[in-house]
Parts: C-alpha cells; structure tokens; sequence
C-alpha cells in the first residue's frame, strides 16, 4: 500500500532540520524527510568549493537552541557541515530521511497530497512542507559553443574535486557570493586565472576572527550564546535602516568604507575602475572579504567586464566580445541559481486541479511566503519574499515556523485542511510590493537574482526581520479557510525503505 505520513518534508537542510524538531514540538513524530541527494544536509554539504564559508557570523547563522562552539566568527564549509551533522544526530533526523528520493511532483487528492518521486513511487502525506531552497538550483547562461568545451566544466554548486587545479588555467564565469570565495582560494595555485564578471559587487572588510580555546568553551553555554547571538543580531538589524530608509547612512557606513577598500588593495586605476559598481550599494548583495580584491589584483588574473565578456565558447576556451580567444584548462560556472521564479522545481497541482506554476505565471508570491490559496496544508519554507539581506536566513526560517505551526495545529484542532485565502495573500503581497518601493532593491539602479522576470523583486523581504517574525507569531484564522476534505482510496504502489 501507498505509505502514509502526517507530514512529508522536502529537503533536508537548515530548513529541513528546523521543521522537523518544531513537528516533534507539535507531537507530530509521523514524518519523513526527503532528500534527492545521497546525503542529507543541503547547502553546507553540497557546496564544497574551495573556501566555502558562511558571511553571516556563526552564532547567528545556527538554529536557536542549539549552542555550538565555533572556531571562528565565520565558519567555513567543513565545519558548517559538522554542525549540521550534530543536529541530525542530536534530533535523530537520519532515521526519518530518505535520501536519493527525487521529488517530481505532488497533488492535492482531496484530504492530503501525493507525492510523486523518481525512485520510491508515490508517498501520501496530510501536511507537506517544502525545504527545498531557493539556492537549490543552479543556473549556467545557455552561451554559444558551451557544450563543444573539451576541457573541464562544473558549477561551483557541484565541485569536482578530481579535477586539481594547481598550475592550471581556469576561468570563473561570474563575480557573485561564490566566485569572491572561490577566486582567492585557487588565485595563489593556478597558472593564469580569468574572471569574467558581468557587473562588479561592492565588496566589504570582513569582521573575522578566529575564537580561542576559551571562548568556544563559553559559546558553547546556552546562556553566553544567546547573548552573543542577541548582540550580533541587533547590530546587524541597523542596516535595514540603510536598505530601506537612508540612503544617506548607506554613503556612510557601507559604500565610504567600500570605496577605501578598493582604493587601499587595488593599486591599478584601470582595474579599480573595473571593479567599481555604478549602482547603490546594497542593491546586489554585498560581498565580505578581505582577500577579494588583492587576488583580483594579482599577476596572473585577468578580469573581464561586460565590455569584455564571452561571446562564444569552443572545444579550447572562450572569445571575448573583444576578439580576444582565451585558452582554458576548466571553466567554473560561478553563475547562480534559479532562486526567484524556480523557487519550487516540481510540479505542484492543487485544488481543482489548479497549477502553482499557473498561479505564479506573473510573479511567484505567497502569504508570509508560506502559504498559497487552493494549495491547502502546503507550507514554503524560503518562499517569495523571505530573503534577507542583512541577517541570518534560519532566523526568517525559523519565523516561518512558527507561522507553519500554528496553521498545522488549527487544521488538526478541526479535522480538515487549512489554507489561507485569496484575499489575505492578495494584501499581503500588496503590502509587500508597495514596501519595495522604498527599498534599495528596487531603487538601487541594478539587476539582481532578487528580481523575477516580471521586474518584481522576489527574493527580499522589505523591512526588519522582527517585522516578519512578528507577522509570522500572529496567526490570524480570519485569514485562513477550513476546506472539506474527500477522502480518496490510496492506490497501491511499491514503497522501498
């Protein structure tokens, strides 16, 4: 028989994990978390690229509750997946995962969903939550010749370590969070090294440093971490101020600061220039890194800008828009991720056969980016307009579910699924879109992935984030419907364990 779940988790990161210990808070024991990878853990056990680290400090960047005694302010991958793995142990989560389960599609069946997978047929389940992320799936531009490359070709998402860089020539398509890890990682290594950036990031110090023995002894005491993480959280806080309501403290405190980086690490005029943005700080994401420029600076880089960018690709390299063909040994797509209008990337059909891809056609949106109407007891963890640029995602994740929580206990509480309306998502986003306005996201003078094809800045969520927390804390039921539920015969498909 099909196998049945209260809940059904999709993915199994930091999202993942957060909801997996608030169901056990609910009583809910009756879940399964699935994975497509061969390992759980999501972003930290993925990404694996040289110099992989966190830019929110530590303490912060970790689930509330969960003390842990970090070996520096911003960890690095290695040890974000160590403590990702003393959660899964620590919440037994591996025995409710099921890894290499690929998610293809779920469906309202009229009192809960079917969730189609790849390799396990169909799982049903009265709650699904989805905690995929929206960095879950990785983007590389269509360019001309890409596929006639002879040398090797990878995104920094799926790093192939047999591939040994040292001495070699390598370009980095890019310029983003991952390729400003990735270059000074490999810079001092290579032969030669080609950035090709569309448009520069502005690019901060950053305030690192590495903990002693003591000091990891007392962060790893409840009560000394929350203190930390209340200190780092309200001075992070301030930047919304820049973000949204003064432009003026963002020249002060975030583009000065900036600007004498650049002037201080890069000597050159013209590469100066090069690497200069001509829009807002705060518009794209801004990049923390000490190292950035000095390897961009380096002998043996060459950066290319927009003027200068890939015209096509063959079996040996890249032609620039200049004429200019550069020989590569590898090519590392440093380009991103479909992380607005791909925030789901299976099929979710609800009810009366409605279509999420359908309803998000104009611009992915969603109530506190959790809830959708006509897709009763599905809740988005990292949904539209979630994002947060100054803070630590889990705090938003971890906001969400108290949202998710509530709403999963009321539709028990009644015995039918629950789902907000159309109406309380339609001002909901209103209020969100209106907000925008105001923000550096939307007036900045950029393009950015926190923008959808629609123009529509998607992936931010425009003020505090003890804004959303407390949206997320007030549950309204006046917002929401009970809908009646038409209990269906499971059909009969093979489940392995």
């Amino acid at each position: 028989m099909t196998q049945s779940y209260t809940v059904v988790i999709i993915g199994s990161g930091f999202g993942g994990q957060s909801a997996a210990i608030a169901l056990r808070k609910l009583g809910i024991d009756d879940f399964v978390i699935l994975e497509r990878r061969s390992f759980v853990g999501g972003t930290w056990s993925q990404n694996t690229y040289p110099g992989a680290a966190v830019d929110v400090q530590s303490p912060l960047y970790s689930l509330v509750g969960e003390p842990y005694p970090w070996t520096q302010m911003f960890a690095g991958q290695e040890e974000l997946s160590a403590y990702t793995e003393h959660v899964l142990a620590k919440h037994r989560l591996r025995e409710q995962t099921l890894t290499e389960t690929t998610v293809t599609g779920v469906s309202w069946n009229g009192s809960g969903w079917d969730v189609q997978t790849a390799e396990r047929g169909t799982l049903r389940a009265r709650f699904v939550i989805n905690a995929s992320g929206p960095l879950s799936t990785p983007v590389v531009p269509p360019f001309e010749g890409r596929e006639s490359f002879e040398g090797v070709a990878f995104h920094t998402n799926d790093w192939d370590h047999d591939f040994d860089y040292r001495g070699k020539r390598v370009a980095i398509v890019g310029s983003g969070a991952s390729a400003a890890q990735v270059i000074p990682a490999i810079q001092p290594e290579v032969e030669a090294l080609h950035v090709f950036q569309r448009s520069p990031h502005w690019v901060m110090p950053r305030p690192d440093r590495v903990f002693s023995g003591w000091q990891r002894r007392v962060l790893a005491q409840p009560l000394a971490y929350k203190a930390v993480r209340t200190a780092i959280y309200w001075n992070l806080e301030t930047r919304v101020i820049g973000f949204k309501y003064s432009p003026w403290g963002l020249n002060r405190f975030a583009r000065n600061p900036a600007l004498a980086l650049l002037k201080r690490q890069v000597a050159d005029p013209q590469l100066r220039a090069k690497l200069t943005p001509n829009y807002t700080i705060g518009c794209k994401r801004i990049i923390l890194s000490n190292t950035l420029y000095p390897a961009m600076a380096a002998a043996n880089t060459t950066v290319h800008d927009k003027t200068d960018g890939i015209a096509r690709i063959d079996a040996t390299g890249i032609h620039t828009a200049q004429g200019e063909h550069v020989e590569v040994d590898a090519i590392v797509w440093s380009t991103g991720y479909d992380a607005t209008d791909g925030v789901i990337s299976y099929d979710v059909i609800g009810r009366e056969g409605r279509s999420l891809a359908d309803h998000w056609a104009e611009f992915p949106r969603a109530y506190l980016g959790t809830t959708i109407p006509q897709f009763p007891n599905l809740f988005v963890i990292t949904g539209p307009n979630t994002g947060i640029g100054h803070t630590s995602a889990i705090f938003v994740i971890e906001a969400q579910l108290e949202y998710i929580k509530q709403a999963i206990k009321a539709s028990l509480d009644q015995g039918r699924p629950i789902e907000v309306t159309a109406g309380a998502e339609q001002r909901y986003t209103t209020m969100i879109h209106r907000e925008m306005e105001r923000t550096v996201w939307k007036t900045g003078g950029c393009t950015s992935w926190y923008q959808s094809r629609s123009g529509h800045v998607i992936a931010m969520f425009p003020g505090f984030s003890f804004t959303f927390r407390r949206l997320a804390k007030a549950f309204r039921l006046s917002d929401h419907d009970f809908v009646s539920a038409v209990h269906a015969e499971a059909e009969a498909v093979p489940i392995s364990a």
